[in-house]
């Protein structure tokens, strides 16, 4: 019996220490105990119910509280409902923090909300800074331009640019930049009375686009427009005046053969004709027996002159037989 209540007692015991263990782990895991110790280490003043809090709003306390250390030991002033309010936002904290280091050593008057506000536009607010300090390079493909002459140049340029912070909100990208200097190009290209111009003076495609304020409207700031190949393309005015006489070839071989046609169907129609006037001759001599007949039976004429009228025509008729036998070339050509 004695021993029966020990071991009740050994395993209330063992079971209020599991409990106690749970509760203590659960406790823990909801309550970053280390990251407070942390930031209380850092200097930064921040109280244990706030991380809990930060449990509640399913805010990660380490994506917020690791940055507010950081700028602490900067030296930047933000506030904890600051960043958590641009983490439930869906900001990038950590890269807004390193964004505003950065502009602080470069002197760059950049404030936690207007990083915030670039951020959240979806740009990348640490590689503008980057950009404001160290300008970036933009090489545009080769550009085809044609000059008064007729010839195709084709130029390449490398654009300096440096990020416009006051513009990042709102600013055209890269793509507007490199369609403006492609833009300008292809003009300046085309004011050119000669090709040879553009050859011998690189630089004045240049300064031309430069002169423009292409940067207007956009998030960035044009530093320098240097062109760095220039290359001949193929002769435009040449092949334009050669497709262009090619086609009006073409429109006289059609107006050739639209007039031939129309000779042929007037040739086609004559020979209709004649073949109609040949019909009535042969339809009018036809009624010459007829006549003969009717004049006979009616006493207008006589045998004898009708005998003599077939002596004329064989006569007629011999000789024209005659004729051919002797100049056939001649008759030939009568009856083509």
């Amino acid at each position: 019996m004695n021993l029966f209540f020990i071991t009740g007692s050994g395993l209330m015991i063992i079971f209020l220490v599991i409990i106690a263990f749970i509760v203590i782990s659960f406790f823990l895991s909801f309550v970053p105990i280390g990251l407070w110790i942390s930031a209380i280490a850092a200097g930064v003043n921040v109280g244990i119910f706030s991380l809990v809090g930060m449990r509640l709003r399913r805010v990660k306390p380490k994506r917020v509280i690791e940055p507010m250390i950081k700028a602490h030991k900067a030296g930047i002033k933000v506030a904890t409902n600051q960043l958590e309010s641009h983490f439930l936002a869906g900001g990038n904290v950590d890269r807004v923090v390193d964004a505003l280091i950065a502009a602080q050593r470069a002197n760059i008057n950049l404030t936690f909300e207007r990083c915030a506000a670039i951020d959240l536009a979806g740009r990348d607010v640490l590689e503008a800074v980057q950009m404001s300090v160290n300008p970036k390079v933009i090489e545009t493909p080769f550009i085809n331009g044609v000059a008064m002459d007729g010839i195709e140049v084709k130029a390449k340029s490398r654009i300096t640019v440096r990020a416009n912070i006051d513009r990042l909100v709102g600013g055209a990208g890269e793509d507007t930049i490199v369609a403006r200097v492609g833009e300008g190009i292809v003009s300046t290209i085309g004011s050119s009375e000669k090709h040879t111009a553009v050859l011998e003076n690189p630089d004045s495609i240049s300064q031309t686009v430069l002169s423009k304020g292409l940067d207007s409207g956009t998030a960035f700031e044009i530093l320098s427009i240097d062109i760095a190949d220039v290359d001949i393309g193929k002769n435009i005015g040449a092949d334009l005046q050669t497709e262009q006489a090619v086609a009006d070839k073409n429109i006289a071989q059609a107006k050739a053969e639209e007039r031939r046609a129309m000779a042929v169907a007037q040739e086609q129609e004559m020979q209709a004709r004649v073949q109609e006037m040949r019909a009535k001759v042969v339809e009018a001599e036809s009624k010459v027996p007829l006549a003969f007949a009717q004049a006979l039976e009616s006493g207008n004429i006589g045998v004898s002159d009708y005998y003599n009228l077939k002596n004329v025509e064989a006569d007629t008729s011999m000789r024209d037989s005659i004729n051919k036998m002797t100049n056939p070339t001649r008759y030939n050509d009568e009856d083509e």
